[in-house]
């Protein structure tokens, strides 16, 4: 584990205040917690506040926005910008999951009451309600297209949405118990989707059938991420012929998050298993950076680096904090991770410093998105919030 600097959640608020301050923190594994202070020296002429800190800390850098702190004795540093907006209005309770189209005028997201949305990415304005699951909807993402939505919910059915119209013209049945996750095969002809009954399933969205189950783990699979497979890799054959509906299943691996503590990864096309690996508790999600490297986060916070072509032992496990991890989403040259206890941060390979995303205060952020400079977040405190990179 490595030193982390912690923010008290409403810097912006309380350091515009008269004579304002706000606590900062860095935690060191293995020795006490350093304690301090900023304090606000006014605003400067151009809006930015004028921070200092107490001794044990540095302000290198401030912005509208944003605020770079290092903490010397521990040789961490942390850039921590606040939402550029948010919006309250889309849901009534938690949102647990979300998704943004591909021109990044859409956003599309799921709440513990019950319902699922898409909304105005600019201002939060509901745009239109997608009904047809009963109970919760659990998982919900954008096919490439931007104009089609893939849902998965308690109910055990796999749903096929019309962005445009809000109808449903496909259902998917045969999961045994609720889904957890999905994901699309390139364009969208076929879809995957990963259950609490322990299988995933490939499905057939011109006839609405299912292809087959690709895998059969015995355990809930949390999270499911498909990926282009490095071509060193001998994925193996399939037992049976691939059926003719099958497209672009051939050079793909399929990743499943296991509740068992297994991260699994499968032959798309040849249902073969590829590696199996062991983390440290409950695997959450899992998602691939490139054809060779993948990552996956478990329950008691670790993330795990993995080489898919050697994966006996991790290439790197990160652990800021004991809190799970519910997303891992590549971003640019790095990824974005959020957590239960209220963190979301972007750790870019090129950088000296992480990029903390500030506003829940231990709420858990349950899935970011992004589209180009924009990352939105979502949260148990029922907000979708907004943040430009640009405001760094």
């Amino acid at each position: 584990m490595e030193a982390r600097i912690l923010l008290q959640n409403d810097w912006p608020e309380a350091l515009r205040k008269n004579e304002g301050e706000a606590w900062v923190a860095c935690k060191i594994p293995g020795k006490p917690t350093v304690y301090g202070t900023l304090k606000s020296q006014g605003v400067s002429d151009d809006g930015c506040l004028e921070i200092t800190a107490s001794e044990e800390f540095r302000v290198l850098g401030v912005s509208k926005k944003s605020v770079h702190i290092s903490c010397p004795y521990a040789n961490a540093a942390s850039k921590f910008l606040s939402p550029y907006t948010s919006f309250p209005g889309i849901h009534d309770k938690s949102i647990t999951c979300m998704d943004i189209s591909c021109g990044g005028g859409l956003g599309l997201s799921t709440s513990t009451d019950g319902t699922m949305k898409i909304w105005n990415c600019k201002n939060g304005e509901r745009r239109r309600e997608l009904t047809g699951h009963v109970y919760d909807v659990n998982c919900c993402r954008f096919f490439p297209s931007g104009m089609v939505v893939l849902s998965g919910g308690m109910d055990t059915l796999v749903k096929v949405w019309s962005a445009e119209n809000g109808s449903c013209p496909v259902t998917f049945k045969g999961h045994k118990a609720g889904i957890l996750d999905t994901a699309v095969v390139e364009r969208g002809r076929n879809v995957l989707s990963c259950s609490r009954d322990g299988t995933a399933r490939l499905w057939d969205c011109g006839k609405s059938v299912c292809l087959a189950v690709v895998a059969d783990c015995g355990a809930p699979i949390n999270g499911c991420s498909v990926g282009v497979a490095d071509n060193t890799i001998n994925q193996g054959s399939p037992e049976e012929p691939s059926s003719d509906r099958e497209v672009g299943t051939e050079d793909k691996l399929l990743l499943l998050a296991r509740e068992d503590k297994k991260l699994q990864a499968v032959g798309l096309q040849s249902r073969q298993p590829i590696f199996l690996f062991e983390g440290s508790d409950a695997f959450n999600c899992c998602t691939f950076l490139s054809s060779i490297y993948v990552l996956a986060g478990t329950q008691d916070g670790n993330i795990y680096k993995l080489d898919t072509r050697n994966a006996k032992t991790a290439v790197q496990t990160i652990h800021r904090s004991g809190a799970p991890v519910y997303s891992l989403m590549p971003y640019r040259e790095g990824f974005i991770v959020s957590q239960g206890d209220g963190s979301c941060y972007l750790i870019q390979q090129d950088l000296d410093h992480v990029i903390e995303l500030t506003g829940p205060e231990a709420d858990p952020v349950y899935k970011a998105a992004a589209w180009e400079k924009c990352i939105f977040t979502c949260c148990r405190d029922g907000l979708v919030r907004k943040y430009q990179l640009s405001d760094l």
